[in-house]
C-alpha cells in the first residue's frame, strides 16, 4: 500500500460506512432496473491478484464511480501513484468480498439496495440524472459498487462483539458528544481585504468583542455584527447540537470543557480566534447509544479490519499492476482548501464517506480530520 495516501484510503474505505450508516437521507421504496446483458471484456488487463484480474475497462468504471461519489478526489485521479492506490483499493474490495459469506453478500446487497434508495431520494431526478452522465453510469453501476462496499463490511461485522463495541466507543465519545455553540470569529485574514492581519490586531479585536458580551451584549447580535465566520454569523454565531469532533481541537475542547452559558477567553485555531458561549451539551453515554449508533460503531471497527488488511496484507496478494501513465502536463493539479475552522462536511456528496453526494461546508471552525487540522487553544475559562 501507498504511505502517502494511508489517510485517503481510510477516508474512502470508511467513508461508505459514515454515509450510508450515519445516513444521507430519508428511505424510499426501491425499484430494481433490469440489467442488460454483459458484453465480453477484451481490454487490457491492469491489475493481477490472486485469484483474479482487473482490467482496463472495470477500472474505468471504478474510477467514474468513484468521482460520482467522492468528487473531492476526481483531480487526484489523475496522478499515477494515486490510480495505483485505488485500483490495489478494488482489488481488495474484489479479493474479500469473493471471500465474504453467503450471509454477508446478503446482507451487504440488501443494505446496499437500501442506501442506495435512500441517497437516489435525497436528490432531485434531474440532478441525479446530470450527475450520472457526466460519468455516464447507470443505477446499477453505483448499486453494485455499494454491494461490494457493503458486503466486506458486513463481512468483517460479524465477528465484531459487544465488548468490542463499547472499546470502540470511549476511543470515540466526542463523535457522540454534542453541544450547541454560538461564537465569534475574527479571522487571521481580513475578509474584505484578504490582507493577513497580525495576531495581536485580532486578539485585541476578540477582546473586545468579549468585553461587550461580559458587559451584557446580545450574543446573536454581536455574532451577526462581528464574526468572520460565513457558516454562523447571521444565525448569531450558532452551532446548534453539533457532534464535537466536527471542530478542530482547540475549539472542541472548549466546547467539551467551557461550563455552560460563559463567555471564553478568545480561544485560538489556525483559523482566528473565537470567543465562545456554549450553551448546552449532551454528554456521551454508552447505555444511551440508539442500536443505529451502536451499528455505526460496529462498522467502523468493520473498517479498521479492512484498514489493517489494506496496510499488511494486500501487497501479498497483488502480483502485478500495469497502468498506463498520465501525461505529466495533467497530472498533480489539484487545488488547496481554505476555511475557517467550523466547516462541517456533512456528507451529502462525498462517500464520505461514499460521501457521494454533495459536501456542503460551513465555513467557520470545524476540522473533520484530526490529522489535517491542528490549531493552538488559548486559554479558555473551564480549562
Amino acid at each position: 500500500m501507498l504511505a502517502k495516501y494511508k489517510k485517503v484510503g481510510k477516508v474512502l474505505s470508511v467513508s461508505m460506512i459514515a454515509v450510508l450508516s450515519l445516513s444521507l437521507l430519508a428511505a424510499c421504496g426501491k425499484k430494481e432496473e433490469a440489467k442488460a446483458p454483459e458484453k465480453t471484456d477484451t481490454s487490457a488487463v491492469v491489475a493481477t491478484y490472486e485469484g483474479g484480474t482487473i482490467t482496463a475497462n472495470e477500472f474505468d468504471l471504478e474510477q467514474r464511480v468513484m468521482k460520482f461519489l467522492y468528487p473531492e478526489y476526481a483531480q487526484m485521479m489523475d496522478m499515477d501513484d494515486f490510480k495505483e492506490y485505488l485500483v490495489k483499493q478494488e482489488v481488495a474490495y474484489e479479493y474479500l468480498s469473493g471471500k465474504a459469506s453467503e450471509e454477508a453478500k446478503t446482507a451487504g446487497a440488501k443494505t446496499a439496495t437500501e442506501q442506495f434508495d435512500k441517497m437516489k431520494a435525497s436528490v432531485q431526478a434531474d440532478q441525479w440524472t446530470e450527475m450520472q452522465k457526466a460519468q455516464n453510469l447507470t443505477d446499477q453501476n453505483i448499486k453494485d459498487y455499494m454491494t461490494r462496499i457493503m458486503t466486506v463490511i458486513k463481512d468483517k461485522e460479524t465477528g465484531v462483539t459487544e465488548d468490542a463495541i463499547k472499546a470502540e466507543f470511549e476511543k470515540n465519545k466526542d463523535q457522540f458528544t454534542t453541544a450547541s455553540v454560538r461564537h465569534v470569529l475574527i479571522n487571521f485574514t481580513d475578509p474584505k481585504t484578504q490582507k493577513e492581519r497580525k495576531k495581536e490586531d485580532a486578539l485585541k479585536i476578540a477582546k473586545e468583542v468579549k468585553k461587550k458580551l461580559d458587559g451584557g451584549a446580545d450574543f446573536a447580535e454581536i455574532a451577526k455584527k462581528y464574526s468572520e465566520d460565513p457558516g454562523s454569523a447571521e444565525k448569531g454565531g450558532l452551532y446548534e447540537n453539533t457532534p464535537v469532533a466536527n471542530w478542530v481541537d482547540a475549539f472542541k475542547e472548549a466546547a467539551k470543557t467551557l461550563p455552560l452559558n460563559k463567555i471564553s477567553d478568545p480561544v485560538e485555531t489556525e483559523y482566528g480566534y473565537h470567543v465562545m458561549k456554549v450553551e448546552s451539551r449532551t454528554e456521551a453515554d454508552y447505555s444511551k447509544l440508539t442500536d443505529e449508533q451502536k451499528e455505526t460503531l460496529k462498522s467502523q471497527l468493520a473498517a479498521a479490519q479492512i484498514d489493517t488488511f489494506m496496510n499488511s496484507e494486500l501487497d501479498k496478494i497483488v502480483k502485478e499492476v500495469k497502468l498506463p501513465k498520465t501525461d505529466k502536463a495533467e497530472e498533480g493539479k489539484t487545488e488547496g482548501t481554505s476555511g475557517t475552522g467550523t466547516e462541517g462536511n456533512k456528507t451529502e456528496t462525498k462517500t464520505d464517506d461514499t460521501k457521494g453526494t454533495d459536501t456542503k461546508k460551513d465555513e467557520g471552525t470545524t476540522g473533520t480530520d484530526k490529522d489535517a487540522t491542528t490549531g493552538e487553544g488559548a486559554d479558555t475559562s473551564g480549562k
